[in-house]
């Protein structure tokens, strides 16, 4: 399953967690990791860029972060990153550089890499977002499935278990998703991919990619 690997969905230079990734094949692979992570890189950050705010909370000196704004630790937000209005960050997340947390946008157990934007009513959990990939208002990831049973991952007739109950989205660098669109659980979308409005999005979908429908996925152009 060439499309879910690591190397084929993101440039591991376009994040302050690149060695998070580094031993692993797949992206849903550090999930559980992301916590401890967080807290053993925040505590090498260099004071001249970044100030601790409580417990396990590190944020740029050059990154905007409005008042109304939560923020629960272990969290990283990397420089120039914003996160407005009314954006709730749970935990386990890193903001990467650049990247926009948007009004009402919840965020838990994720590495945004930088320049990410999920800006309006988002719901983001378990799910790592590649460089510059964007997520459209009112678009979400579902990280549990309905029965609670453990997430796979699904190419045509090629399966993976993930050994896990909680996977959300795998965006690969460059991925667009449209306005209102639910991604399943252990959805993943390929490098430069995008995805129309409204859509409820289930399995791998190819790099470079137009996901019009289920029965409407072509090859960009």
């Amino acid at each position: 399953m060439n499309t879910a690997k690591i190397a084929m969905l993101y440039d591991l230079d376009k994040t302050i967690a690149k060695e998070l990734f580094e031993e692993s094949l797949y992206p849903w692979e550090v999930l559980p990791a992301i916590k401890e992570f967080i807290i053993k890189l925040g505590n090498t950050l260099p004071a001249d860029k970044f100030e601790k705010r409580g417990e396990d909370i590190w944020v740029a000196k050059s990154a905007k972060v409005f008042p109304s704004a939560y923020i629960g630790g272990p969290c990283i937000i990397d420089e120039n990153a914003e996160v407005r209005h009314c954006a709730f960050i749970r935990g386990s997340a890193i903001v990467g550089k650049n990247a926009v947390v948007g009004n009402s946008t919840e965020l838990k157990n994720v590495v945004l890499f930088d320049n990410v934007q999920v800006p309006h009513y988002n719901y983001v959990g378990d799910s790592i977002l590649g460089y510059k990939a964007h997520m459209g208002a009112g678009s979400i990831t579902s990280n549990v499935k309905s029965d609670k049973s453990l997430v796979k991952v699904k190419d045509g007739e090629e399966v993976i278990e993930t050994c896990m109950k909680k996977v959300g989205a795998m965006l690969g660098d460059n991925v667009e998703i449209g306005c209102n669109t639910v991604l399943c659980p252990g959805v993943v979308v390929g490098r430069g991919a995008s995805v129309y409005p409204g859509n409820m999005v289930r399995g791998v979908i190819k790099e470079n990619s137009i996901y019009k429908c289920k029965d409407n996925v072509v090859e960009r152009i």
